[in-house]
């Protein structure tokens, strides 16, 4: 491994395991609030070979805590202004760009089998739990993020088992969604997630057409993506939340990267 950029991360992981990061295949669903930086993290620490796939374009309201959305890049493929960003950071990387939306239909077109680690930072309740039934029964690494909405204090941010978390409105819908299906994921999983709930403080801007999704009356913000083409409730969201959700999601590949021998 030669390239300077890496020399840090180098310095502090070693070279086997540099290449190990590098050769293996990471994809992301979902690149808003959680999943950008979570991107940003790999490909800064050395992943070279990533898909990512959102729908959505930049809006205003992306602006306080997504890293694609700029006043210059309104209105354009969340996943193509983050491309731009990734390979401007590693101009060899391979960055897979799908403006798409993953579904139950869709799931067997992106081939989860293919790849080493699934990142889940969808944002839909219904798209979530599909993906994270696939994937877990490909027996492909997972890692999900759950709600990061209505927070705070990153102190109070975590990584646990799905069925471990507590005090999360998203794991504990997603929780009776896949009861009331009668299917449950087949293996386990680690999830990012917060106890922390916090009311809206102020009016709820009707107007926001971010397509921040919220099914089931429940406060499931992950990516802040649009993996679902219509909305209900939006609810409060800052970047130093979501961005730790997405750095705790990278780092829980690199680890396990890292760990392998």
């Amino acid at each position: 491994m030669s390239n300077p950029i890496f020399s840090r991360t180098q310095l502090l992981l070693g070279s086997e395991a540099m290449e190990r990061l590098m050769r293996c295949r990471v994809i992301l669903f979902g690149v808003g609030g959680v999943g950008s930086w979570c991107a940003e993290s790999l490909v800064r620490t050395g992943i070279t070979h990533l898909t990512i796939v959102d729908c959505d374009t930049v809006n205003l309201t992306n602006i306080n805590r997504q890293l694609p959305a700029t006043t210059s890049t309104v209105g354009e493929a969340k996943v193509e202004v983050l491309r731009r960003r990734l390979l401007d950071i590693n101009p060899q990387a391979d960055i897979v760009a799908l403006r798409q939306i993953y579904t139950a239909d869709t799931a067997d077109a992106f081939r989860l089998e293919t790849y080493d680690y699934v990142i889940d930072a969808i944002d839909s309740l219904q798209h979530k739990a599909d993906l994270i039934l696939h994937a877990t029964s490909l027996g492909v690494a997972l890692f999900s993020s759950m709600g990061a909405a209505l927070k705070l204090d990153p102190s109070r941010i975590g990584v646990t088992e799905f069925w471990k978390v507590r005090g999360c409105r998203l794991a504990a819908a997603l929780r009776r969604r896949f009861k009331r299906m009668g299917a449950y994921p087949q293996r386990r999983f680690q999830c990012v997630y917060s106890d922390e709930l916090l009311p809206n403080l102020g009016a709820n801007d009707s107007s926001d057409d971010s397509n921040e999704s919220k099914n089931e009356s429940e406060s499931n913000e992950s990516s802040e993506s649009s993996m679902l083409p219509q909305k209900s409730q939006v609810n409060g969201t800052v970047a130093h939340i979501t961005a730790i959700f997405g750095f705790t999601l990278a780092s829980l590949v690199v680890r396990d990267v890292i760990s392998q021998h």
